[in-house]
């Protein structure tokens, strides 16, 4: 028995370090760009499907690894974790080496480029564009927390998480499954449905990041909680919510369809009881903190799932 923790207790950790609930984002986003595409008249192209969610996948899992690397001074003063902040806690707790994590992380982007490459063979006639995206997303993702940019220490890692996670993710998904020309005119319809999920994505980072505020100003990471205060970042977590449904209306303007602005506006009770929240300053609770962050996931994947789901409906 005691030979079988040695062996599986890593393993387990590693799993861990990886935090494998938040891969699925990458799932969902990726398919939200794929049955845009589909409904605008592309075939499904299974091969492509499959490299692309490992270019996606991998990605993701270095920004995971790096993140649990880079901040390991702000995760061992972090005396408030929750399930969605803090970290893993697999450093800290002295589970893993450090240089597991950043090891991995590497491993991650060597397996996203050749991943890439492969993706890009098989589409060579976007290759151009495709290089471009991919190695923006896994530039973003790395310095989201590496040095010596530190991009979610400049107060930029609420937008770099967006750009990425609902700009291009699904810019890939979407372009991987359609040829030039659907592209070429498509776009715009992928730009009305991703932006008003993208402004849910900021409400949700914050949600995130406000429980670990304490630690992270302790540890020198300036997020963008940390630069705001409670006050101002409270009132940005609302203004953005507002924003969000503000959007859709210019996405009926970008050709989205009626059906799916409807669905997408379906969630809207869950953004004014988190809203509600704020006000009432569950973002300065503890014991709110993971309720706050759960509300704001809830929404901003079920807004996505409801878009894409009616996209595949009715295409």
């Amino acid at each position: 028995m005691i030979r079988f923790r040695v062996v599986i207790d890593p393993i387990l950790a590693f799993i861990l370090l990886s935090r494998p609930l938040f891969l699925a984002g990458g799932f969902l986003f990726h398919g939200l760009g794929v049955v845009v595409a589909l409904y605008l008249g592309a075939r499904l192209s299974w091969p492509i499907l499959i490299w692309t969610q490992l270019v996606i996948t991998a990605t993701q899992a270095m920004t995971h690894f790096g993140n649990e690397y880079f901040d390991q001074a702000a995760d061992r003063l972090n005396n408030s974790p929750t399930p969605w902040s803090g970290g893993s806690r697999v450093l800290p707790a002295g589970d893993l080496p450090g240089w597991i994590a950043l090891a991995a992380a590497g491993v991650c982007a060597a397996i996203a480029l050749l991943a890439g490459a492969v993706l890009l063979s098989l589409r060579p006639d976007v290759a151009g564009i495709g290089v471009g995206i991919i190695l923006a997303a896994l530039t973003l993702s790395w310095f989201y927390s590496a040095p010596p940019l530190r991009l979610h220490s400049r107060g930029l890692g609420e937008v770099t998480v967006a750009a990425v996670t609902q700009g291009l993710t699904p810019l890939l998904g979407f372009l991987m499954q359609t040829t030039p020309a659907i592209a070429a005119t498509g776009w715009p319809l992928l730009l009305g449905t991703v932006l008003p999920i993208a402004c849910i994505q900021i409400p949700m980072m914050l949600g995130v990041t406000w429980p670990d505020v304490a630690a992270d100003a302790a540890a020198g990471k300036r997020t963008l909680a940390v630069r705001l205060g409670p006050v101002r970042s409270a009132r940005l977590h609302n203004f953005m919510l507002i924003l969000a449904y503000g959007m859709l209306p210019v996405g009926l303007l970008l050709g989205v369809p009626r059906p799916v602005i409807a669905f997408m506006a379906l969630p809207a009770p869950i953004a004014l009881w988190q809203m509600r929240q704020v006000v009432r300053r569950a973002h300065t609770d503890p014991q709110r903190w993971a309720g706050l962050a759960f509300g704001n996931m809830v929404l901003l994947n079920l807004t996505a799932g409801l878009a894409g789901m009616v996209y595949w409906w009715i295409g």
